[in-house]
């Protein structure tokens, strides 16, 4: 039964591995600051900037409202560019891991 389970610690040291953490990893790091970034615009501009913010655009709608409500296509949007990463790359190279998951580090 033993050798049916992949080694991890195998596949942890395999470059491919390693390859595709390291490009995961800093993709995610990238997108999380600049949501990060785009969330804080609303708190310091609200606080900061309340001149900018209280321009009308259409009736009782202002900048502020409109900068509040584009978080959420910030935030959509963030999604489905990490989604067709993923779906395009780290998949694939997930996928060949996995597929020779049994013959690194020597399992059967």
């Amino acid at each position: 039964m033993s050798s049916a389970q992949p080694d991890w610690a195998a596949i942890d040291q395999d470059p491919r591995f390693q390859a595709l953490h390291k490009k995961k990893t800093t993709f995610l790091w990238g997108l999380m600051l600049f949501s990060t970034a785009y969330y804080f615009l609303l708190p310091v501009g609200a606080a900061y900037f309340q001149d900018l913010f209280k321009i009308k655009v259409w009736g009782p709608v202002n900048v502020g409202i409109l900068f509040a409500l584009s978080e959420f296509i910030v935030a959509w949007t963030i999604a489905g560019i990490y989604a067709r990463r993923a779906n395009r790359e780290y998949d694939a190279m997930a996928a060949e891991i996995v597929r020779d998951a049994r013959s690194i580090g020597g399992a059967e």
